[in-house]
């Protein structure tokens, strides 16, 4: 499979379109002035607990506060709020934790009111982004990403992603991740280090080490809610995340992002160097690539799929519901059960590609095509688990209920993309009504009277609406016969299908437009 990542730079915003086999499969959005993103590290401070909800408002200088329940501040709270408080006293030991003494772990089934208080400044990082009302969701469970690696501070576990299989794989990475383990820091090995040396991995380990010491040294002039740590920006968070050797491309439009990824790239596989390309063309790179053409297909109510099929997608308050129906694709017959599955496995493919486009979280209820065989119900829930491999979010997927509904859990970190692919109304400008034929009837003769006896034209033509034109020239003393009468000129009328309803044109008597 080849990966292209299209990267389109503008004063306001960055937007980043992920194509796998040239088809648009993810679409992120980041506002150049946004102030946090998922994985930043924050220095907040308590402003509100609530009992009630054994959680807590923090302060982090956004302007909705973080919302924290009592299970994030996450086992090892206690270490965390000691090495905070070293740290902002200027304790350099705390840039490696070297003889830094673990405290035991917080119990799960404490209170946030006995463990925190109000105007307590603790270390917090952000899970999700402020979504709708909501401010941005907050955890004392600190870890650092890399390509290969994770960082867990106050920890001394070492763990394999669940997704390399390969056991003699995983005992590999575990012993090579434990021979350049830093003390008292615990690491999750990630699916991107299957395959490599132990020279790859301590590289990912030094720089997540030089991003821990270099927010220590931060912690020491800190003394109001602030950030002490930027997760990288959306490019390289995505590369961090998808880049792999079936990746091939990047384009880009803005030459400081470029040198940006360029660097990135270098640190953390060299050999792909010559795969970030900086766009100088006049044409937009979406427009160049394509991507604006699927984005126009892709998003709205109605998707369209090659064969007629088509998906309904509607976004509640509570959940996501998707309907899929058949168009004439399906027809009675012996075969029917057959074509049923296909429509609903092509439908299949095309919603999984949609989840990763709108990255839609929550709850996704999709109703296929009724199904009556088991075997061909247990088939597509297996393309469906199939197809969902390739989404990085979290989620959960169930079997079909005798509704012949499938129901989808989807882990949400940010608002779900939503792009307006609709135009306005040409005929009502958007307003969903329209003149009456009788006002645009008078127009055309306020118009024409203009022309006639002010301007001085002495012929004219009318070219308008077929509907239009039929209520002026219908019957035996018709608005052209009596117009004609009363201005003492000729009036020829045309119709044209082409016009909207509303739409009129004045001609002069060389056939010349006239410019109203």
């Amino acid at each position: 499979m080849n990966k292209e990542l299209i990267i389109s730079y503008s004063d306001s915003e960055t937007q980043l379109a992920l194509l796998e086999d040239k088809q648009l499969v993810e679409l992120h959005s980041e506002k150049n002035n946004s102030q946090y993103a998922v994985g930043d590290i924050v220095v907040g401070q308590v402003k509100k607990i609530m009992n009630g909800l054994n959680a807590t408002f923090v302060d982090v200088a956004d302007k909705k506060n973080g919302f924290m329940h009592y299970l994030d501040l996450g086992p090892q709270f206690a270490s965390v709020d000691k090495y905070l408080r070293q740290a902002m006293n200027g304790d350099a030991k705390m840039q490696t934790l070297q003889d830094f003494k673990i405290e035991a772990p917080v119990p799960k089934t404490g209170n946030v009111s006995s463990t925190l208080k109000v105007g307590q400044y603790i270390l917090t990082q952000i899970t999700k982004e402020p979504i709708s009302t909501k401010g941005p969701k907050l955890t004392c469970d600190i870890s650092l990403a890399g390509h290969f690696l994770v960082l867990e501070p106050f920890s001394n576990k070492v763990s394999v992603s669940q997704k390399i299989k390969n056991g003699e794989e995983r005992n590999r990475l575990r012993k090579l991740v434990q021979s350049i383990r830093p003390q008292n820091f615990g690491i999750i090995v990630r699916t991107n280090a299957e395959g490599k040396s132990v020279s790859d991995l301590d590289s990912d380990l030094r720089r997540l080490m030089d991003e821990w010491a270099n927010m220590t040294k931060r912690l020491k002039t800190i003394n109001t809610p602030t950030k002490v740590h930027s997760e990288l920006d959306s490019a390289s968070a995505l590369l961090r995340d998808v880049l792999s050797d079936d990746f091939n491309a990047i384009f880009v439009n803005n030459e400081g992002i470029y040198n940006e990824i360029r660097n990135y790239i270098h640190n953390i596989a060299p050999e792909k160097d010559d795969i970030v390309h900086l766009y100088k063309m006049e044409t937009p790179i979406f427009e160049q690539f394509g991507v604006q053409r699927d984005i126009r297909r892709a998003f709205g109510k109605i998707v369209t799929i090659r064969s007629g099929v088509y998906l309904y997608i509607e976004h509640t308050e509570a959940m996501h519901v998707i309907d899929v129906n058949s168009g004439n694709h399906i027809k009675a017959g012996s075969g029917q059960e057959d074509t049923t599955l296909a429509v609903n496995i092509e439908s299949a493919k095309e919603i999984a590609r949609q989840l990763r486009l709108r990255d839609m979280g929550g709850i996704i209820i999709i109703d296929f095509v009724d199904m009556e065989k088991a075997e061909n119900r247990k088939k597509l829930f297996d393309v469906m688990t199939e197809e969902m491999r390739r989404d990085k979010a979290r989620h959960t997927i169930l079997p079909l209920s005798k509704f012949g509904l499938m129901q989808i859990t989807r882990q949400r970190v940010r608002p779900s993309t939503e792009i307006d692919v609709q135009e306005k109304c040409p005929f009502c400008n958007g307003t969903g009504t329209i003149k009456q034929s009788l006002v645009v009837v008078d127009e055309i003769e306020n118009n024409l009277k203009y022309l006639l006896t002010v301007q001085g034209e002495k012929k004219i033509t009318l070219m308008t609406h077929p509907y239009i034109h039929a209520y002026l020239t219908k019957g035996l003393y018709s608005r052209r016969i009596q117009w004609m009468r009363k201005y003492r000129t000729l009036i020829k009328i045309i119709p044209q299908e082409s016009y909207n309803l509303l739409e009129y044109k004045f001609f002069n008597a060389i056939g010349e437009e006239i410019e109203l």
